[in-house]
């Protein structure tokens, strides 16, 4: 009851336990929707606070920070420089990327539209210095800039500016006040080679407004069944399992990969081992076998930070002849080359029978599916539980994890002394990427089909 209606000398009359009863009923609700939408505008607030913060806290680093100075310097004057680049009579799909990793991701489908769907420029945006400074000449692309950061004007100047037939962001993007504008202005938004786990934020109790930003999205392509079970467990529909867009690109990489003269003159007639993208703790594991058994096969190193200091840290790690890649030629009897250079290493792949991939000692590994195209096993370090395709890899026997110098001794020695073992997990790491490839097409049918209706060429 919501009102006490006991019926004794201190009771209300029947008509005023009539009006409470009726009043309170219809002022509880619309206090809970009241305390509710504050609630939300005070999580806007607090966003829009912390947006401000964070780019202050920028700016105090730029001095002192290289990335930081670059996030800053690119977003000066964006809009002038934006207002310049764009033709009023164009017809544009945005799609933004947080950094290099989610371009690779999105590259396959900004080169499928570009392909089906003429007419249209494509404007690409960065959140990070590390992606937009490597990829600002990229020639798929019409305009390449930064995202300015997300407050409710720049959001406005910036759509108005653009004014997309089609918005695509790559994976984790979500900005609350792009997101809001772009479903105020009936533009239709897509993320695609999304994953979601049950720790993010949309599926915690203090997630309303995550979850408002998912369904500010016109629909969502997913890896994986486990992503859309979360997704519509909290009314997030419109969802497809499209896969990765990864593996479309590594398969594309593979097939344009080009011949490189030195490494197979390096290689001889002998086995290589690559590990690409390494980091310290990888390369000193590796480097202790090496010392010991430098016969076994030779080694390739194409190191995450290539600065003359990394280097040269590196070189010291071995005891063995070691020649860098700029300098083949001067050390015919190195059993290890350090590649010095940038851009090599998705084809240099073609030339190894075993290879490590780096960054499994710290937060997360890099691409396990580049040297996995290629049909041979994978390694990597420990912290990989958050990456799909190197969970997958495992699974399927196409990949193993080390986490110490005893354990890198045994899965070497198992895939170079078993025969019948290794074929057998190369052969797995070459299917597992053949039969994830085909999320670019199912992605581009929906955005011609279903979503938007692009007339296709």
């Amino acid at each position: 009851m919501c009102a006490d209606q006991r019926k004794d000398k201190k009771a209300l009359p029947a008509s005023g336990v009539f009006d409470l009863f009726s009043l309170s009923c219809v002022f509880a609700p619309l206090h809970l929707f009241h305390t509710f939408v504050r609630f939300l505008l005070g999580m806007k607030a607090f966003y829009n606070l912390g947006i401000i913060l964070f780019t202050a806290v920028i700016r105090l680093a730029a001095p002192f920070n290289i990335r930081a100075r670059q996030w800053v310097a690119g977003r000066k004057g964006w809009h002038r420089s934006l207002e310049d680049q764009i033709d009023r009579r164009g017809r544009y799909i945005w799609i933004h990327c947080a950094s290099l990793g989610e371009f690779e991701q999105g590259r396959p489908v900004i080169e499928a539209i570009k392909k089906q769907v003429p007419g249209h420029g494509i404007v690409l945006t960065f959140f990070s210095p590390s992606g937009y400074e490597v990829r600002k000449n990229y020639p798929g692309a019409d305009i390449i800039a930064y995202l300015p950061a997300d407050t409710p004007r720049n959001a406005e100047r910036f759509i108005s500016l653009v004014n997309p037939v089609l918005v695509i962001f790559v994976k984790y993007e979500f900005w609350y006040n792009y997101i809001n504008k772009l479903q105020k202005k009936n533009i239709p938004l897509l993320l695609i080679s999304a994953i979601f786990r049950p720790s993010q934020h949309f599926f915690r109790w203090y997630g309303t407004l995550f979850r408002q930003m998912l369904k500010g999205f016109t629909h969502i392509f997913v890896q994986d069944s486990n992503s859309e079970v979360l997704l519509k467990g909290i009314g997030v529909n419109k969802i497809t399992i499209a896969g990765d867009t990864r593996f479309d690109r590594v398969a594309e990489i593979t097939k344009a990969a080009g011949e490189i003269r030195e490494l197979e003159i390096f290689r001889g007639g002998e086995k290589l081992f690559l590990a690409g993208s390494s980091w310290q703790q990888d390369e000193e594991i590796i480097a202790d076998y090496i010392n010991v058994h430098p016969e076994k096969m030779k080694w390739v190193f194409a190191p995450h930070e290539i600065d003359k200091q990394n280097i040269a840290r590196l070189e010291r790690l071995f005891r063995v002849d070691t020649v860098r890649f700029s300098r083949v030629g001067e050390a015919p009897e190195a059993r290890v080359l350090i590649l010095d250079n940038m851009g090599m290493l998705s084809s240099a792949y073609r030339y190894a029978c075993i290879a490590a991939v780096g960054g499994g000692f710290g937060r997360g590994i890099h691409n396990v599916l580049e040297p996995a195209c290629w049909g041979i096993p994978v390694m990597f370090g420990p912290n990989y539980g958050n990456f799909r395709e190197a969970v997958d890899l495992i699974k399927a026997g196409g990949a193993k994890s080390f986490k110490s110098l005893n354990e890198f001794t045994d899965i070497i020695e198992k895939w170079l002394n078993d025969d019948a073992f290794y074929l057998k997990s190369a052969q797995s790491a070459g299917r597992y990427v053949g039969e994830n490839t085909g999320a670019t097409a199912e992605i581009m049918r929906k955005i011609n089909q279903q979503v938007i209706n692009i007339p296709v060429s």
